[in-house]
Formats: structure tokens, C-alpha cells, sequence
């Protein structure tokens, strides 16, 4: 009898803890069907993502798991399905097997901004000084109109950042082009932190998470880097912000679809722009413009080559 008895309630016991095992594992489908796991550059995630994820999970109950990394790990996560959806400030590299099948859709417009020390004296740069500056050809602030100092220059690590990618497009047109930088970093966030602590430090960055930062924001050719001038296109530097997705065989599609449509709704476009950001919608004739922004800055680096060689033409005895 008291065998009997000690069998029994083991297997009361055996079937408590299966059930127990039974309601966790429920429990943890019901938790992964109520989140989306993101992962992508931290320009986007500062921009509206945080903004938009926590509105979205008060009116549809879904939460967000947000991680940083660039803009690589958000199209290329979403790739290898590491992550549900992702965010990026570049579009994808022609051709890359890592970031082929990935959909894009833009959100929001971002603008490269140039980023000094807030007591450095220089408040406007140019696109030629840009350019000879990541060239290695201009190494003193005085240079530049400010102190008789050194130039640390601080990059982004790799050519397919988002950062760089962008900026290797839009000012030289040559996704190979070498930076002679003083530093690497391999993601935005350290590279502005350390240029607020570094008086001599210089670099480029979003501005949707470089405005947050206690660093001084140069003008471009004599346009500040707002709200209005990105939202015109007179602020040269402009680029979309995509929220990325795999369409293919993917569970959460329609989830990942309704957030999209919340993100281009009128509340989406309210909290983006809360946020000192373009919205897309807001902004669509850029997209047209996108063409014609790079011909302009082409066409200014070509005037001021010509009148630099006419100047030194005319200095000739």
C-alpha cells in the first residue's frame, strides 16, 4: 500500500510539473507573439524608433525589443533572421548576397551633419573643405578658421556604414573612397562621445542622434543643418531613414506591416516630427531631388576646382 501510495503521488507530481512546463512554454509563445525584436543603426533608433515603439505598443499591445549596431546589422539581421525588423540610413550594397530579398521601406529624412567640440570657434565648412579634409589634405583647425591646432579626424570603421556609405556617395560618388582618418570607431554613438570630450576632434554623424549630443553643429556652405533646410533639400546632405523586413516566409509580416502603416500614418508622422524629424511623406520631393542633390554638389566642387585654378592662374608673373 505505501508503494502504491508513493508511486501515486509521483505521478501527481510528474503531472504538475509538466502542466507547469505546459503554462511556461504558452506563456513564452504568447510573449513572442506580442514582440518584435529590432536591431539597426542608432541614427534611426534615436530618430523615432523608441518614440514609435513605445506609441505602438499602447495602442496595439505589441512590444519592441531595440537594439543598435548600424546600419549593416539592420538590414543584415533581418537577413539571417536574426531579428524580426530592423533600421537603416543607407540603402542596400548592389549585389550583396547579405542583403539581397531584404525590403526597405523610408521613413523619415536624416541629414550628415559635421560635428565639433561645443567651444570650438569654426561654426560653417564647406563641401571642398570636407572633402580635402577626409583626404588628409587639411590637418590644422587654423585651416578651417579657428585655433592654430591639430585636426584629429574621427571616422567610422569600414566603407559600408551607414555614416560612411552615404557620405563616400554623396561627396565623392565613390563607394571606395579612403578616409585619412585619426581614429576609427565602429559605431556612431562612440564616435560622438568622443568628440564631445575632444576639443581637437572632428567628424560626421546623423543628425538625428547628433543634435542630442552636447557638440557644436557646423553650417554647410552656409546652411544649418533644420528641420526647414533638410526638409527643402538646401541642406545638401540629405538621406533616407528605412525601416527593414524580410517578406519571405516570415510569421510576422502582417505585424510588421501594420507598423510600417502606423510609422507613414498621420499619428506616426506627429510623433516623428516631435522628434525634430522629417517625416518621408512630408518631405517626398527629395526623393526626386535625391538625383539632383548629387549633380549640385558635383557641379559646386567643380566650380570651386576652376576657381581655384584661375586664382592660381592669375598669381603667375
Amino acid at each position: 500500500m505505501k508503494n502504491i501510495l508513493i508511486i501515486a503521488l509521483g505521478f501527481l507530481f510528474t503531472i504538475g510539473g509538466a502542466q507547469a512546463a505546459d503554462n511556461q512554454a504558452a506563456s513564452t509563445e504568447t510573449n513572442e507573439s506580442n514582440t518584435l525584436h529590432w536591431a539597426g543603426c542608432g541614427i534611426t533608433k534615436k530618430a523615432f524608433m523608441k518614440e514609435l515603439a513605445a506609441e505602438y505598443e499602447k495602442i496595439y499591445g505589441v512590444h519592441f525589443v531595440l537594439e543598435g549596431g548600424g546600419a549593416t546589422k539592420g538590414i543584415r539581421r533581418v537577413k539571417n533572421r536574426s531579428v524580426n525588423i530592423g533600421g537603416s540610413c543607407r540603402p542596400k550594397i548592389a549585389g550583396a548576397p547579405e542583403e539581397r530579398f531584404v525590403r526597405m521601406t523610408p521613413v523619415a529624412w536624416d541629414a550628415l551633419v559635421v560635428m565639433v567640440h561645443k567651444d570650438n570657434p569654426v561654426s560653417n565648412i564647406s563641401l571642398r573643405q570636407v572633402k580635402e579634409l577626409y583626404e588628409g589634405k587639411i590637418g590644422n583647425w587654423k585651416e578651417l578658421g579657428g585655433n592654430d591646432a591639430p585636426i584629429e579626424l574621427l571616422v567610422r570603421k569600414g566603407k559600408i556604414s551607414g555614416v560612411g556609405s552615404t557620405l563616400r556617395q554623396l561627396v565623392w560618388g565613390n563607394p571606395d573612397q579612403e578616409f585619412k582618418g585619426s581614429a576609427e570607431y565602429p559605431s556612431s554613438g562612440p564616435l560622438e562621445k568622443a568628440i564631445v570630450a575632444n576639443p581637437n576632434a572632428i567628424g560626421i554623424s546623423g543628425i538625428s542622434s547628433a543634435r542630442k549630443r552636447d557638440v557644436k553643429l557646423l553650417a554647410l556652405e552656409g546652411k544649418v543643418p533644420n528641420y526647414e533646410n533638410i526638409k527643402s533639400g538646401s541642406y545638401l546632405l540629405y538621406r533616407p531613414l528605412y525601416i527593414t523586413y524580410m517578406a519571405r516566409n516570415n510569421p510576422r509580416l502582417k505585424e510588421i506591416k501594420r507598423f510600417i502603416k502606423f510609422a507613414l500614418s498621420k499619428r506616426g508622422r506627429e510623433i516623428i516630427r516631435a522628434q525634430g524629424v522629417v517625416p518621408y511623406l512630408d518631405a517626398i520631393a527629395l526623393t526626386s531631388k535625391q538625383k539632383e542633390q548629387r549633380k549640385i554638389v558635383r557641379e559646386m566642387q567643380e566650380q570651386r576646382l576652376s576657381g581655384q585654378v584661375q586664382e592660381s592662374q592669375s598669381e603667375k608673373p
